[in-house]
C-alpha cells in the first residue's frame, strides 16, 4: 500500500509518497512523470516516514543540507538502480556530469563503455528528485537539460545549494520542460 501526503515548498506543491519500505515519489505539480508509479489504490495519510520527508525538505529549502535521509524504496529497473544509487552519492552543493555518470556505469557493470543518454534516460525517470538529486547532473559543457520537474525548478535547486554557475545555460533544442 503506498499513501501519499503533500508538502508545499517554495517552487510549488510536491507530492510525496511512500509505502511501508520507504519513499516512492517526489513530484513537483504538473512535471513530466507525475506520480507515474503510484499505485492506483493509494491512501492519503501523513505516516511517520512522510512525515520525516517533510521534516527533511524544510530543512533542505532552508539552504541547509539536512544531517539524515529518510529510507528510500526506488521502483525502476536494475539499470535505473544502479544510476540512482551513483546520483546519492552527489555531495551537496556539487555537479557532475552524465558522462562521468556513464562511466561510473561501465565500470560497475564491467563494461568498457556506457552511453551517456541511456544514463540521461535513467535519470530523467528518477521518481524520488531532490531526495535522488538528480538536478545536480549537467552536460560535459554545461547544459541544463533533462529535469523532469521542469528548467526552472533545476535552476532554483542548483542556486540553493550554491552549485549554480555563470557557464549553465540552456541549450536551444532543451529536453527539459
Amino acid at each position: 500500500m503506498q499513501y501519499i501526503t503533500t508538502y508545499q515548498s517554495p517552487l510549488g506543491e510536491i507530492l510525496l509518497a511512500a509505502d511501508e519500505t520507504g519513499l516512492t515519489g517526489l513530484w513537483f505539480e504538473g512535471e513530466k512523470y507525475y506520480a507515474l508509479n503510484l499505485d492506483v489504490d493509494h491512501k492519503e495519510r501523513e505516516t511517520r516516514l512522510l512525515s520525516d520527508a517533510k521534516s527533511w525538505l524544510t530543512i533542505y529549502f532552508s539552504g541547509k543540507e539536512p544531517d539524515f535521509m529518510p529510507p528510500m524504496h526506488m521502483l525502476g529497473t536494475a539499470f535505473q538502480k544502479t544510476v540512482w544509487e551513483i546520483l546519492r552519492t552527489i555531495p551537496y552543493g556539487e555537479t557532475t556530469t552524465y558522462g562521468k555518470i556513464a562511466e561510473q556505469v561501465a565500470k560497475k557493470r564491467g563494461l568498457k563503455r556506457m552511453s551517456s543518454q541511456a544514463v540521461g534516460n535513467a535519470v530523467g525517470r528518477n521518481e524520488l528528485s531532490i531526495f535522488i538529486p538528480c538536478h545536480r547532473v549537467v552536460g560535459t559543457n554545461g547544459s541544463l537539460t533533462g529535469y523532469a520537474g521542469g528548467i526552472d525548478k533545476k535552476i532554483a535547486l542548483l542556486q540553493l545549494e550554491n552549485a549554480y554557475n555563470d557557464a549553465f545555460f540552456i541549450p536551444k533544442n532543451s529536453t527539459a520542460p
